[in-house]
């Protein structure tokens, strides 16, 4: 599936069983307690912390499902090309950091 179509099945998703978008602050919040899980998951997992005797099964993949499904969302209410978006920031991305990434001896 490309981002496009992504974007276009989540809004056929909304339209059809989700009834309408919430709004855009609303989905914000969402997008922040969903980001969270996923940090929740990765410090206990890839971190630090442990997990409680009583947690569920941790799905990463699913957590993160969650945050690229809301991004989408927001992506949707407010008239963004992901797919045009993530071209443009990769060009950026490589113009500007290119030799900046490659000179930095943390990364060797």
């Amino acid at each position: 599936m490309t981002i496009q179509e992504a974007q276009r099945v989540v809004d056929e998703w909304i339209r059809t069983k989700g009834i309408r978008y919430y709004g855009e602050l609303t989905n914000t919040a969402i997008l922040m307690e969903e980001v969270g899980e996923v940090a929740r998951i990765m410090a206990r997992q890839y971190g630090e912390q442990s997990f409680k005797d009583t947690d569920e099964a941790p799905d990463l993949a699913d957590e993160m499902a969650d945050v690229l499904f809301v991004l989408i969302c927001l992506a949707n209410q407010t008239g963004i090309d992901l797919t045009e978006a993530l071209v443009k920031n990769l060009d950026k991305k490589t113009k500007r950091d290119t030799q900046r990434h490659a000179n930095n001896p943390k990364l060797k």
